[in-house]
């Protein structure tokens, strides 16, 4: 039986036998939720997926879908999906990765999966706190956090993931939160969707070591005033009415409109060659502005793995038949 002649996946399928061990009330619950739905959507096959994890709580996630997949070494995840990729372009390649596993140890492998646009999905979950280690603060920490770590109140500058995606050349930056399921499903497919590295940056709740960090503005009650979904090719509104804009001056600071001057909003646009809207958006204070969601930037680049698989064939063409031609084929001298 070939593949086209297999029943559709459902979301069962992506299901493993394992038990799901993270703390009862884990945002990670949801993010599985939503990813195994959008999966068995795409009509993915466990046999051609692979899912790559480092350390920390988000990184259990391999155990838990029924696809091929490593549980690595602690901010390694990228380089070894970047190795996966490259030596069998036709896997498709998950990296599922903690604000504490990437931004941290892991931050320089990150960058460079991201600047050199391998294809692969990489989903950060950010819950601004170390959990697997029981509660220290992370790269993601606001400042004045108290943990064990930092029982003064940390006096990190906190790293904005999607900030340093769009710096890194990120060519599809994302966001969405764990108990907006629709949102992030749809999030998901349209990483999916995207040739060459996607990020995704998932806010998930830590309700152990940081419970209530999103409160602020994933609350129902709030949530449609202190939420905006990006919408490519609509302008920036948001509020329960749709009352309420935003705006950039002439230096791209964001600006709240309302009223008559509600035509001002900017209109989104996902494709924009700057990245000075995405990165206006990305840095927005979230005391002051609502919380951006949505495809920050969508951009075309070559593949890094289609580069070197390039160069590899090449080089098989121009093979030389021994190992004197060898010696010979490149900068030689005579020393006398």
């Amino acid at each position: 039986m070939t593949t086209a002649d297999r029943p559709p996946l459902t979301k069962k399928d992506f299901k493993t036998d394992q038990e799901v061990r993270w703390c009862p009330g884990c945002g990670d619950y949801s993010i599985l939720n939503s990813v195994q739905s959008a999966f068995a959507k795409l009509g993915k096959q466990l046999h051609e997926t692979v899912v790559i994890s480092g350390i920390g709580c988000s990184s259990r996630f391999p155990y838990y879908m029924e696809t091929f997949g490593f549980h690595t070494i602690h901010g390694r995840a990228p380089a070894i999906a970047t190795g996966v990729k490259v030596s069998n372009p036709a896997l498709d390649v998950w990296v599922v990765t903690g604000d504490g596993d990437a931004m941290s140890i892991g931050g320089n492998h990150l960058i460079h999966a991201l600047r050199r646009n391998v294809g692969l999905r990489i989903l950060m979950f950010n819950n601004r706190i170390y959990g697997l280690t029981k509660g220290q603060y992370s790269p993601t920490s606001p400042q004045g956090k108290v943990t064990k770590s930092s029982p003064l109140g940390s006096i990190d500058q906190p790293f904005a993931p999607l900030a340093l995606a769009l710096g890194a050349s990120s060519t599809f930056v994302a966001r969405s939160i764990d108990i907006m399921g629709p949102h992030l499903e749809g999030t998901v497919m349209k990483a999916d969707e995207h040739d060459g590295t996607a990020f995704v940056e998932i806010y998930q709740n830590c309700n152990i070591f940081n419970d209530g960090a999103f409160k602020g503005f994933t609350d129902k009650e709030v949530r449609s005033e202190r939420v905006m979904e990006l919408q490519h090719g609509e302008p920036l509104l948001f509020g329960a009415n749709k009352d309420k804009g935003i705006r950039f001056d002439a230096g791209f600071r964001p600006e709240i409109v309302t009223g008559d001057e509600l035509g001002t909003a900017y209109v989104w646009d996902e494709t924009a060659e700057s990245i000075a809207p995405a990165m206006a958006l990305a840095t927005m204070n979230e005391a002051e502005f609502p919380v951006p969601i949505g495809v920050f930037r969508r951009a075309a680049k070559p593949r890094f793995e289609a580069g070197i698989n390039d160069q590899v064939a090449t080089a098989q063409q121009n093979k030389q038949e021994s190992l004197r031609d060898l010696l010979y084929s490149g900068e030689v001298w005579t020393v006398d």
